[in-house]
């Protein structure tokens, strides 16, 4: 399975991006897909995850950020609103074929939120 994520960019604070997260392959709809984000000088953070039956995500995003996939596109993505300065950072598509077990990831694709 290959990830292709694109959409990072330069916004400002309280504005909005739509990441995008290009999956190949024919198993997308069973895989747990996840965005992760690392900002400099921090460890890689779970941002949100989306499973057959639910969705999860980080407390810092909640009610500004929505995970949702299109299956029939191997497609995820990751709606970002009310954006902040600390939102800054190289995010990341993870695919988990098994529960969490994150075996295949993307490129980062490199989010910047100007105050």
């Amino acid at each position: 399975v290959q990830l292709q994520a694109s959409g990072g960019g330069l916004v400002q604070a309280g504005g909005s991006l739509r990441l995008s997260c290009a999956a190949s392959g024919d198993t997308f709809s069973t895989y747990t897909m996840g965005w992760f984000r690392q900002a400099p000088g921090k460890e890689r953070e779970l941002v949100a995850i989306s499973t057959r039956s639910y969705t999860r995500y980080a407390n810092s995003v909640k009610g500004r950020f929505t995970i949702s996939r299109d299956n029939a596109k191997n497609t995820v993505y990751l709606q970002m609103n009310s954006l902040k300065p600390e939102d800054t950072a190289l995010y990341y598509c993870a695919a988990a074929p098994v529960e969490l077990a994150w075996t295949y990831w993307g490129h980062g694709t490199l989010v910047t939120v100007s105050s």
